[in-house]
């Protein structure tokens, strides 16, 4: 059985119908959202974070439903911004293979929102990546990069 659903993907307003097991990460994909990567299949490692309303949530078990009547944001949606932080993660080599990249930069970038008065420290920052994974980096390279980020965000404020 399939369900009518209307959600904002990225500022644009969208009506689909969905099977009603299916996972918000498998319609996005659908969708055209190639940013929504499929990792573990069990919240455990962030490659497929998104935002509804604003909020980060792990699309892999958000029943596609719950999106009705919400806005939701992938890297699509985030350009801008995203090139930006991408541009910082390069500078330190944050990158390497990058499928680990769109979920890391959606928390960084839902982080950057949740301080808009002054740079998270380097702790803050350790804590709320806590739930993304990286097989390739280690991460000293991504925490280097957000605090750069952060710190030259604010300074320019």
């Amino acid at each position: 059985m399939e369900y009518p659903i209307t959600f904002t993907l990225n500022g644009v307003k969208r009506s689909v119908s969905v099977p009603a097991d299916r996972y918000l990460l498998e319609q996005l994909r659908e969708m055209g959202c190639k940013s929504v990567k499929r990792g573990c299949e069990t919240s455990g490692c962030g490659l497929c974070t998104v935002w509804m309303d604003g909020k980060p949530v792990l699309s892999c078990t958000v029943l596609a439903v719950r999106a009705d009547g919400h806005q939701i944001t992938t890297l699509e949606g985030l350009q801008p911004e995203a090139k930006i932080l991408g541009g910082y993660l390069a500078d330190e080599g944050g990158e390497q293979c990058g499928y680990c990249a769109p979920g890391l930069m959606m928390t960084l970038l839902a982080m950057e929102r949740e301080y808009p008065d002054r740079a998270p420290t380097e702790a803050e920052i350790r804590h709320y990546l806590e739930g993304n994974l990286c097989r390739c980096s280690g991460y000293e390279s991504h925490i280097r990069a957000a605090v750069a980020y952060f710190q030259d965000k604010r300074e320019v404020k």
